[in-house]
């Protein structure tokens, strides 16, 4: 469902992407893994326009990507969690929601019962600014408020940094259910190995900028674990 092929990426005078591939099926849960400051956050940027490509080719569904802003991109279905949930603080819980509105495809302009589903807490603050959610709520809005726009593939950058252990576990079991029964493709960004273990189908490593390693996760071995992914 998304190819990236041969991306490098700059910041000025730094080269932070070399020649990055990645794919993600469609219907699977891909991980970005790897350490702090190796180009994955960078990676994703690239993925929804927010940083230009230097070169290379990133297609969703087959449409290259280059030159489409933002906003089109989450048109075509692409739903983003960015890393520290940035919502609108001073926002209330449904107007953050209905942010995501504005990108989907069928033009529907009431936040889906669905979320509330998945989210139950969100429903009982629906009036509440953002700002005054606790961490772990301020997450479940984020990821609420992509979803609202009806996502083909669910970006998530992080969603686990800061998060209490139940909501750890919470947010798990969401991203399982919305892709294995769902059928949603996730590309996710994660520190926590256990949890990529637990909801990823595939994975790739960064390191340097580079992808170093890619494969089934249950084929991610002790040695790349020692050698990219642990301080």
């Amino acid at each position: 469902m998304l190819s990236v092929s041969r991306v490098n990426q700059f910041y000025g005078e730094s080269h932070t992407l070399w020649d990055v591939d990645l794919d993600v099926p469609e219907g699977e849960c891909t991980c970005l893994l790897g350490r702090n400051g190796v180009g994955k956050t960078t990676l994703l940027q690239c993925i929804m326009g927010l940083v230009p490509l230097r070169s290379g080719e990133i297609r969703f569904a087959g449409t290259a990507l280059q030159g489409l802003a933002a906003e089109r991109r989450a048109g075509m279905g692409i739903g983003y969690v960015p890393q520290g949930r940035q919502i609108f603080p001073l926002l209330t819980v449904r107007e953050n929601l209905e942010i995501g509105l504005a990108a989907r495809r069928d033009g529907r302009r009431r936040v889906p019962d669905a979320i509330f589903e998945l989210f139950p807490v969100l429903k009982e603050m629906l009036g509440r600014r953002g700002g005054d959610l606790s961490g772990g709520q301020q997450q479940q809005l984020a990821i609420g408020r992509a979803l609202a726009v009806d996502p083909r593939l669910l970006i998530l950058d992080e969603p686990t940094e800061g998060i209490q252990p139940n909501i750890v576990a919470e947010i798990g079991d969401i991203i399982r259910r919305l892709n294995r029964e769902q059928g949603l493709t996730v590309l996710l960004v994660e520190q926590k190995l256990p949890f990529a273990r637990r909801v990823a189908d595939r994975f790739c490593i960064l390191d340097r900028g580079r992808a170093v390693a890619t494969g089934f996760i249950g084929a991610l071995g002790d040695g790349l674990v020692r050698d990219y992914l642990t301080v």
